[in-house]
């Protein structure tokens, strides 16, 4: 009992250490704003799917629009207006919240990218092959599902 009381105290200055190290810091701070975007994916999708119909994917297609563009937003505040914030938070926001609420906005992000250093046939091609690369392996990813007995 005495061993368990000295790990119990000793466990608020372990956790206070711990959390000072970036190699743990990174990984959790983009493990909570996974949490946040997934959740926030899932209960906006079930929400726009109620209030529009499951005859188009409505959620789906908001989602992605809405995460595309708060990355832009977010990377640009971030980058070009030299808005000072942690590096934990922009990996909470951008790595983790937005990157599990739509990988849409990363793939657009990096698209732009592409753009922007004058890299115009990849970035096409990156744009286009994701899009029917992506549609191809959801195809052979249901083929496989369906031919498992």
């Amino acid at each position: 009992m005495k061993h368990w009381l000295q790990w119990l105290m000793a466990a608020p200055d372990f956790l206070a250490a711990t959390l000072q190290q970036p190699n743990l810091r990174n990984p959790i701070a983009i493990s909570f704003g996974a949490i946040a975007g997934a959740l926030s994916r899932y209960y906006l999708g079930i929400s726009i799917a109620r209030r529009l119909g499951s005859s188009f994917p409505y959620g789906t297609f908001l989602i992605n629009l809405s995460g595309s563009f708060a990355m832009g937003l977010f990377v640009t505040l971030v980058l070009e207006r030299a808005i000072v914030i942690s590096p934990e938070v922009r990996l909470f926001v951008a790595v983790g919240f937005l990157g599990s609420y739509t990988t849409f906005s990363t793939y657009e992000l990096d698209t732009i990218a592409l753009l922007r250093s004058h890299n115009f046939w990849l970035a096409g091609l990156y744009w286009l092959g994701s899009a029917l690369l992506g549609a191809i392996g959801v195809s052979l990813g249901i083929v496989v599902a369906r031919s498992i007995s």
